[in-house]
């Protein structure tokens, strides 16, 4: 088992903050699913982890709101094959992908006014649809 995860901001997670729990899996499998405990469960100590910076762990709860306990950890469950060692490789991956999502600091958007070019554009095309639309009424006999 690893001993942490190396972030791309040169920072580096260790092991101490997550565990892992494993259950029966579901789906076909035989008699193996019966006996394996192949599913995984991670669970990481998001809270109390004290690596992340406290912008990043709100940025990871805003994130995936549905995968945050009450206790504050991150839940990830996988059973996408019927290997232990596979599923635990791919519940860090998915971890190692979430925390690097909340390192991405989103840019701030820059409120602007359109254009006067653009202005006359819309208000041009509005004004022939216009007329287009008035052009469809009865015909009057006069």
């Amino acid at each position: 088992m690893q001993d942490g995860i190396a972030l791309s901001n040169g920072r580096f997670l260790p092991a101490r903050w997550w565990r892992f729990e494993f259950a029966r899996s579901g789906g076909p499998g035989g008699q193996h699913v019966q006996t394996a405990d192949t599913a995984v469960r991670l669970r990481f100590d998001l809270v109390r982890c004290d690596v992340l910076a406290g912008s990043v762990k709100a940025r990871i709860v805003d994130a995936k709101p549905g995968l945050i306990t009450e206790d504050g950890e991150l839940l990830i469950r996988v059973e996408a094959t019927r290997s232990r060692a596979q599923n635990v490789e791919i519940a860090l991956q998915r971890l190692t992908a979430i925390v690097e999502e909340g390192l991405i600091v989103p840019k701030q958007r820059r409120a602007t006014q359109p254009t006067k070019a653009s202005n006359t554009r819309r208000l041009g095309g509005k004004s022939k649809r216009a007329e287009v639309k008035s052009g469809r009424g009865r015909v009057r006999e006069d």
